[in-house]
């Protein structure tokens, strides 16, 4: 050998690894559904003195906003089939905050109307919101933000939905 040492060029460093799209911590619909989850137990809580889960709290908003409904157009709103909205509303009529009854109109038509009982509950609810608002780790403007922007999404993806079943 040389006096002159040969230079060894430096190692070529790895290529660069994809990165893995099916890491958890990369999911929007783990953190959609994490999320989700949270908050509906931060509702459990405040409900349960009114004697309500989180899905027949939903649906007594919507009948709160109007009453009577068909079952129909409350599934519509609140995104639930018939199979789960209609033991829900049985629950409801059984603690005596809605009544069902058929469409006269149509027969085939189920109606779902608030009781007084589920009238007088309404006040017992109004403080609900602001107090879940509270908990949230982000301001108000960005939870207003926040609602705006799922709910595009939510309605992108009932059109994608609408056009795959078409």
């Amino acid at each position: 050998m040389s006096a002159k040492a040969a230079k060894v060029p430096p190692p070529e460093p790895p290529p660069a690894a994809p990165m893995d799209l099916l890491r958890l911590d990369l999911q929007l619909c783990f953190a959609l559904y994490a999320s989700a989850n949270l908050v509906t137990r931060l509702y459990r809580p405040l409900l349960e003195p009114l004697g309500l889960t989180y899905p027949q709290y939903l649906a007594m908003m919507a009948l709160w906003e109007t009453s009577p409904q068909t079952v129909g157009a409350l599934g519509r709103r609140l995104s639930l089939d018939s199979g789960t909205l209609t033991p829900l509303f049985k629950r409801l009529e059984k603690v005596g905050y809605v009544a069902r009854r058929r469409d006269p109109e149509d027969e085939r038509r189920v109606l779902i109307e608030l009781t007084d009982a589920g009238r007088a509950l309404h006040e017992k609810a109004m403080s609900i919101p602001l107090t879940v608002l509270c908990q949230l780790p982000i301001s108000p403007p960005e939870a207003m933000g926040l609602k705006d922007l799922l709910t595009r999404l939510a309605a992108g993806l009932g059109e994608a939905a609408a056009c795959k079943s078409v």
